[in-house]
């Protein structure tokens, strides 16, 4: 089942951020560190009922960001579509141990219906330029790569920013 989540769900998003920041590092990426993503950004996703939570038999697999408001680094990108109307992905993550079972594709696809459904024109993301599985998972998708933006307390590295038009 996938909800927003809930202030009891802080803790345990925290610790799913910070397993899969440990195990992408043992795969040489370094995304995500101890600054981001932080508590306090998670508090506020859920504060702002942005955050939603893929949970079974009450146990959380894997949490997801969205949201209408565009981040400043995204500005300067020539996306395809106009910078109206448009959903935002952030801090996509799946507990480290299930990668590859298909919780990240649930998420994804939960995102693009409920964009679908409130009449959203795209979904817009960014994933690390050094996480080659992650382009290849919204490629896969049918996202396009666009551009790229710096987030400097996170790596020297470049994130890549994707667009998926929604039909």
């Amino acid at each position: 089942m996938i909800r927003k989540a809930k202030k009891s769900d802080l803790i345990p998003a925290k610790e799913l951020t910070e397993a899969c920041a440990r195990a992408m590092q043992k795969k040489g990426i370094f995304q995500w560190n101890e600054f981001y993503p932080s508590k306090e950004k998670l508090e506020k996703d859920i504060e702002r009922q942005e955050l939603y939570v893929l949970e079974e038999n009450h146990e959380l697999l894997g949490i997801i960001v969205i949201t209408p408001v565009i981040d400043a680094e995204y500005e300067p990108i020539e996306w395809l579509t106009p910078n109206v109307n448009n959903l935002y992905i952030h801090r996509l993550a799946t507990r480290p141990v299930s990668w590859g079972s298909g919780n990240g594709q649930r998420l994804m696809d939960f995102a693009e219906q409920l964009a679908r459904e409130e009449g959203y024109i795209s979904v817009r993301l960014d994933t690390f330029s050094q996480n080659e599985r992650n382009q290849r998972f919204y490629e896969t998708r049918g996202y396009k790569k666009l551009g790229k933006i710096y987030f400097p307390k996170q790596s020297d590295q470049p994130f890549y920013c994707y667009e998926k038009v929604l039909e």
